[in-house]
Parts: C-alpha cells; sequence; structure tokens
C-alpha cells in the first residue's frame, strides 16, 4: 500500500507545480534575480502561505483621511490590484553556509509599496550582502502599493509558522543549497513604518515567537505596542526602535521608554546619526531618534547595514572557521 505525501512534501510538491506553470512567476522575477547575482542568489516566486490574497480584503480596502484642506477622502484599493500578488523575495548571499540550522531575516515593508521597489529603494540585498551575514533575507509582499498595514495571512494564528515552513520547503526546491535537511533556526523580524501590524501579531501568535530573537523597528511603532513588550518580557530578545519627528511614531515610542523606565529596564537612547557599533552591538532595548525623513531611515545611513552587524547572527567568516559549530548559536 503506498504511503501519503508528507504536508512538507505536498507543499514542495506545490511549489514545483507553481513555478512550473505558464505565468505564475512574478513579473520580472527573472530580471531581478540576474540583477542581483553579483550579491548572491535571489529567487522571486509565489507562496500559498503569502501575505495575500486573504478573505479580509475580499472586497478591497477603502482608506479614509482628510487632504491638507481639511476634507474627508475616501479612496479605494481593489483586491485585485493591490490583494492578489502573492509574491516573495528569499536572498541568499554569496559566502552562505548552512549549518544544521537556518537563521533568517524577515523584512516587512510599509505602505504604498512593492517587493521590487522595496528591494531598490532601500537596499536590502545589498546592505544584507555587505554585512557578511550568515543570514537568508525574506521579503513578502503585503498591501501592494496601498495605504495599508494588513498582514493578511501572516496575522492568522500559526500564520507565520506556515509561512516559514514554505519558505523552508522552497528553499529545499528552488535553491542552490547543497544541504536540503537543514532545520529553522533563530528569526530576525525587520518592518518599516506600517510593517508593525503584522510584526505584531507575529509575536503574539505567528506560532514561531520562542524563534524571534530580534525586533527592529524602522520608524515604524504606531501600536501594537503591548505585544512588543511582551515578547521582550518573555523572549529576551532584542529590540531596535528608530523613529523620527514627524514619522508618526514619535509619542508611542517616547510613551513604551517611559514604561521601560518605569519597570527598571535597561535601554539605550541615542542619535541614529552618531550612534557606533560598539555602542549598538551589546543593546537589548535601544531607541535612536532620526533626523531623517520618514522614508530614509532603513538606507540612507546604511541602519539596516549596521543593525545586522551588530545582531545575534553569525558572520559568513566564522562559520567558514575549521572549528565552526554544527548549527547556529541560540541567543538568549
Amino acid at each position: 500500500m503506498r504511503a501519503e505525501p508528507s504536508e512538507s512534501r505536498k507543499r514542495v510538491i506545490a511549489i514545483l507545480l507553481l513555478t512550473a506553470a505558464f505565468g505564475l512567476l512574478p513579473a520580472g522575477a527573472e530580471d531581478l534575480a540576474q540583477t542581483y547575482s553579483p550579491y548572491g542568489e535571489l529567487i522571486v516566486t509565489q507562496f500559498l502561505t503569502a501575505p495575500f490574497p486573504h478573505p479580509s480584503r475580499a472586497e478591497g480596502h477603502s482608506y479614509r483621511h482628510t487632504d491638507d484642506a481639511g476634507q474627508p477622502v475616501v479612496e479605494f484599493y481593489s483586491e485585485a490590484a493591490h490583494y492578489s500578488d502573492s509574491t516573495v523575495a528569499i536572498f541568499i548571499p554569496k559566502g552562505f553556509r548552512e549549518m544544521g540550522r537556518v537563521d533568517f531575516v524577515i523584512h516587512f515593508h510599509g505602505w504604498r509599496n512593492q517587493v521590487s521597489h522595496v528591494l531598490e529603494r532601500y537596499r536590502l540585498i545589498e546592505q544584507m550582502a555587505e554585512s557578511r551575514r550568515n543570514a537568508i533575507l525574506i521579503v513578502p509582499q503585503g498591501p501592494k502599493n496601498a495605504p495599508d498595514s494588513s498582514g493578511g495571512k501572516l496575522e492568522e494564528v500559526d500564520g507565520f509558522k506556515r509561512f516559514m515552513g514554505e519558505v523552508q520547503d522552497a528553499l529545499r526546491a528552488r535553491s542552490s543549497l547543497p544541504r536540503k535537511d537543514f532545520a529553522l533556526g533563530n528569526l530576525i523580524l525587520s518592518g518599516h513604518s506600517g510593517g508593525y501590524q503584522v510584526m505584531g501579531s507575529i509575536l503574539d501568535h505567528g506560532g514561531l515567537t520562542d524563534h524571534v530573537r530580534e525586533v527592529w523597528l524602522f520608524d515604524a511603532l504606531y501600536a501594537r505596542t503591548d505585544q512588543f513588550v511582551h515578547w521582550l518580557d518573555t523572549q529576551h530578545g532584542r529590540l531596535l526602535d528608530i523613529y523620527t519627528e514627524h514619522g508618526g511614531t514619535k509619542t508611542e515610542t517616547e510613551r513604551l521608554m517611559e514604561l521601560l523606565r518605569q519597570r527598571g529596564t535597561p535601554l539605550f537612547c541615542g542619535q541614529e546619526a552618531a550612534v557606533t557599533l560598539e555602542e549598538l552591538r551589546p543593546q537589548r532595548a535601544c531607541f535612536l531618534f532620526s533626523e531623517l525623513p520618514h522614508d530614509e531611515v532603513v538606507s540612507k545611513h546604511e541602519t539596516f547595514r549596521r543593525f545586522l552587524e551588530t545582531s545575534s547572527l553569525d558572520s559568513i567568516e566564522q562559520t567558514n572557521q575549521p572549528s565552526a559549530a554544527s548549527g547556529l548559536r541560540m541567543v538568549r
């Protein structure tokens, strides 16, 4: 009697069928992979577990706000144009080594954006490669070119766990990694602007909270503060927060800093433009004020790279040492 394939095997088969199907790869995927080939291997594909499509946006989304004259405005964003793209970008830097477990950095973009522009505008791949960290970068498509912080499927209970399972399956099915039997290692969640909402849900009920070692907020602490604090308390991870004067996050960030001070939690407060790598490296709760515009805090001063370089991730050089352990260190 023939055995039924495992769930993991079924997902690998589904991925292969999707990528073989005509027209299902994101437009320009091959061009993007070629563009970034000097830095490593870029896979741009579509996921069943990607944030969208999702029932919460089956009827689209209406964004209500006021214009400069104070008049109410309603903008409508349809499902077809803004909530049907299941693109996920996976970047493996040159020199990366599988060490039994694989570490990941997952970056969530903000409003009015899409994966190809995120990679270009914020130089995520270049900064990842320059940091020489032995980890894989994941960038999922959120609401596409829409003013919306929804995380779709990734806000469901265990949604992030299912997503990372598909990441692993995609790497086994499509990457050039010689070793396919790796396990999930440490995770870093990074988010700019509206990316905060999906990050809060992941920390609260995404299913892999015990793997998340660091959280980076790039002018993104608008709400969900209790979820970030609970993670900080229970997982003893590392929180890095950049905020600006006019990005809309200053009040909530200062509220969080005061809360941590009242509780006696050690924290570091400084200027983003002046902080050194030596100052950043040991900090568990770090708040940096930036005078940059909201849209420049990720890349203008190479801050994404600086966070990577001071993170708990091993360097590629460390993994190439003969004495390197077979398995990435778990940070507590």
